[in-house]
């Protein structure tokens, strides 16, 4: 459908469109399922729908754009974001690439209800690429349909806009539209299918270049492609590296280990579980992508997966995220190799995460726990509170955010167990077991940190506004999400406009909006949606 009137932003955009033009395309035109060789990506529109309404948008990602408000309220705005409409000088794509599902190679994946609009810069210079998740099917979209219900559309513009707020790198979302139109899903692929709203949201980042992108080369031994497709990466997102060649490969697969161990530390900071970290959902930028049945750590559990799909194996389970991590940068460096003389050098750069990781993980732990450096004996004092976590159902949020509240004073060195620990008991979901031999550790291990606290000059109130930025308040528990989610069903957006809002400012106190930093209900424990997830969207 062509657009009569553009809203005014719409006429700064300068496209770039580098990707498609660097970059060999697939000569097919027509939009069926197939295997794409030869070739980055395919050329494809999105599919129209039938009454698309504006859900919300994210003001920020809006401004980065050179999109005033009035813009967000035009309807070529609805009608771009939804799908039904093109600017001219859009030609919109979807990228093959392949990728290792729970550990074993899938093959052809790609781009299979994203299809991406246009590259562009803003007044500032800096590059986007605007992409539409759940705007219909692609070459790569295998037996689904291309779609995507509100239900998991919520849930990934709420949470990519949550994460950029807490300081996690993260794909961004400028807007989710429902489309009026409902998609079958059987969420639970249990043979109870049902049609639920379907919406689309509008994914921005400086580029969605996965590691698989250039695993699918690799494997189909289409090495020119592959030395094309790290060119144009290093030229259009890392050029401040120099002119491409072996050097600044190695260069190039450094810095991504890097923004990877980063990504990892910020994740276990936070309680973040991505849920499906196949490599084909891990960015060479380092961000957060592909909001699929991610979760938020709620009682502590190292060993949790929001997954259903990975329940049995619980590969991708909180606290395996950053070894998984690694395993994933092995085999973006394997597909990379061919590139290579000298491949020991790849070896040697993987070597050095386990390193920045551990480094950048107590450099995080101190911040989180108000040391002002880390020491070899926090070691001890970290790990022994790891188990602590455990000793009774903990929600880590609230624990750490607590946390900030001990004293250090001589009189505070000098209470009784309960009266020690009584600042931490909103944190615990079972507090009548919070007594006995499980009360003493704690205070125990309380004692000890409080003695660690007092070798340092910071004053209580200084350390608990340091800790107080690293330990946020307000997290997107799934069961705030679910809430949202269905309202949003019934046609009622104000819960997710309520949860945007209240999530721009997750480390501020926020007074009057205490319900949103509470721990999950217990009718929350065993719904659907607000415990595990499947891929199901």
């Amino acid at each position: 459908m062509p657009l009569t009137a553009l809203a005014a932003g719409f006429s700064r955009w300068q496209f770039d469109n580098r990707y498609i033009q660097a970059l060999p395309a697939d000569p097919e035109t027509d939009n069926y399922r197939r295997q794409v060789t030869s070739a980055c990506f395919s050329y494809v529109s999105p599919t129209p729908v039938p009454a698309p309404q504006l859900v919300a948008y994210s003001r920020e990602v809006a401004e980065q754009l050179d999109l005033s408000e009035q813009d967000c309220q035009h309807d070529s705005f609805l009608q771009l974001f939804s799908g039904n409409s093109l600017l001219p000088s859009m030609t919109p794509w979807a990228c093959c690439y392949g990728g290792h599902q729970f550990g074993n190679w899938a093959g052809q994946l790609g781009d299979g209800r994203a299809i991406n609009l246009a590259e562009t810069v803003n007044q500032q210079g800096q590059h986007f690429t605007l992409q539409l998740k759940g705007a219909g099917p692609t070459p790569y979209s295998r037996t689904a349909d291309g779609l995507a219900v509100l239900r998991s559309s919520v849930r990934e513009f709420l949470c990519s806009e949550a994460m950029h707020h807490l300081g996690v790198p993260t794909t961004r979302a400028l807007s989710l539209i429902s489309t009026g139109q409902p998609v079958l899903r059987d969420m639970f692929y249990d043979g109870n299918a049902r049609h639920e709203p379907g919406a689309v949201v509008c994914r921005v980042a400086p580029s969605f270049t996965r590691f698989g992108n250039f695993q699918i080369h690799a494997a189909r031994n289409e090495i020119d492609i592959l030395k094309q497709l790290l060119d144009l990466t290093i030229t259009r997102d890392f050029p401040e590296l120099g002119t491409p060649g072996e050097e600044v490969y190695a260069d190039w697969f450094s810095i991504v280990c890097q923004r990877t161990a980063s990504l990892m530390v910020h994740w276990m900071r936070v309680g973040f579980v991505h849920g499906v970290m196949n490599t084909d959902n891990l960015s060479i930028l380092g961000l957060t992508i592909d909001y699929g049945p991610y979760g938020w750590l709620e009682g502590y559990d190292p060993d949790w997966t929001p997954n259903t799909t990975d329940a049995g194996q619980r590969r991708y389970r909180y606290g395996q995220q950053p070894q998984i991590a690694h395993w994933n940068l092995y085999q973006l460096a394997n597909a990379i190799s061919p590139l290579f003389q000298d491949t020991e050098r790849l070896q040697a750069i993987l070597d050095q995460y386990a390193v920045d990781y551990q480094q950048q993980w107590q450099t995080m732990m101190a911040a989180k726990l108000g040391l002002d450096q880390w020491r070899t004996e926090d070691d001890t004092l970290t790990t022994r509170l790891q188990d602590l976590l455990r000793l009774t159902e903990t929600d880590m949020t609230i624990f750490y955010r607590s946390l900030a509240s001990i004293k250090t004073s001589e009189a505070a060195l000098n209470v009784d167990d309960r009266t020690l620990v009584e600042p931490l008991m909103e944190a615990f979901y079972q507090p009548q077991e919070v007594t006995g031999k499980i009360e003493q550790r704690i205070a125990n291990w309380l004692r000890d940190y409080q003695q660690r606290l007092r070798q340092q000059d910071v004053s209580d109130q200084q350390r608990r506004q340091a800790m107080n930025q690293t330990n946020p308040r307000f997290v997107l528990r799934n069961y705030l999400a679910q809430q949202a989610i269905d309202l949003a069903e019934q046609g009622d957006f104000s819960e997710v406009e309520r949860l945007l809002e209240l999530l721009r400012r997750p480390y501020d106190e926020q007074p009057g909006m205490d319900n949103y930093a509470r721990r999950r209900p217990e009718w929350a424990r065993q719904r659907a949606g607000c415990s595990m997830l499947s891929c199901s969207s």
